[in-house]
């Protein structure tokens, strides 16, 4: 129906960082312009919208935006446990798998260790107001985390490796896919199989060079927003007589190398004297 269609594209809308809680929506006159639709379309959209508790009408007011889905927008390196508690969500995670075992290969590579190097393995569920959100399989080295426990990974690992081990994240790799849940995942995120899901890769590393954590997680799609702030940086384009300079200076380099390859192949020829540097030379036997 196309109102549901319209509810759909105005919550992506209202979940985007281009409203906050509190923030209006457009009137239906103006809404029913811009879809081209019948206000009583617009209207009915609305009523999904409040029925999914993203908005309040308001009599004589207008409508507000009252709460977003999940929604995480990418200005800095933020847990997503951070994240959620400050949307007012509840995050809980449930740890189905956590050993020590030797890393292989593929692992050893990524966090840059000896292939059958002790590792944590642990795979737990991610829960925002007690539904699945994701499932995370994790890798953290044993000589940087001794005392790793089942407790921290129900918490925020960013807090444990920040707060408890004093190593400050420095920054974050991410990989990014679309995949179609198979039948564990499925059971895992209590989706139906073939549900898309965003596959996501991450390599954690510490302000010294260290990595700390590679994941790989698959995200339930239509529970969870990512917006992207990224800031292009303009490159400096030389002015026409910087570029000529440039140029020239270019120029006399290639001269002098080819100058002092040419005289560096005749003395080895010669077997004689082949010149190093200014004022030097060196015996040059056969």
């Amino acid at each position: 129906m196309i109102y549901k269609s319209i509810a759909d594209r105005l919550r992506l809308r209202l979940n985007s960082s281009d409203f906050n809680i509190g923030s209006p929506l457009p009137g239906e006159k103006k809404l029913a312009e811009e879809f081209g639709v019948a206000r009583m379309t617009i209207r009915k959209a609305i009523d999904l919208l409040i029925e999914w508790g993203l908005v309040v009408r308001r009599h004589g007011s207008g409508t507000y935006v009252a709460h977003k889905d999940i929604h995480h927008e990418t200005t800095n390196l933020t847990g997503l446990a951070e994240i959620l508690r400050q949307q007012g969500k509840e995050v809980a995670s449930k740890v189905l798998i956590f050993e020590m075992m030797p890393a292989p290969p593929a692992i050893a590579s990524q966090l840059r260790i000896q292939i059958n190097e002790r590792i944590y393995f642990s795979r737990r569920v991610r829960y925002v107001d007690g539904k699945p959100l994701m499932l995370e399989d994790s890798y953290m080295p044993v000589k940087l985390f001794r005392n790793l426990s089942l407790v921290h990974l129900e918490g925020s690992k960013f807090d444990y490796i920040e707060k408890d081990c004093g190593l400050t994240i420095s920054g974050n790799y991410e990989s990014l896919a679309p995949v179609l849940a198979d039948k564990q995942l499925a059971q895992c995120l209590n989706v139906p199989e073939q549900t898309p899901l965003l596959r996501i890769t991450s390599l954690s590393y510490s302000d010294s060079g260290e990595f700390l954590n590679y994941s790989v997680m698959f995200r339930n799609a239509s529970e969870y927003q990512v917006d992207y702030h990224l800031r292009r940086v303009q490159a400096v384009n030389p002015s026409p007589e910087q570029y000529r300079q440039q140029l020239r200076r270019d120029n006399a380099q290639e001269h002098h190398q080819r100058i002092h390859r040419g005289i560096g192949e005749r003395g080895r020829a010669a077997g004689r004297v082949q010149v190093v540097g200014k004022g030097q030379r060196r015996r040059v036997g056969h």
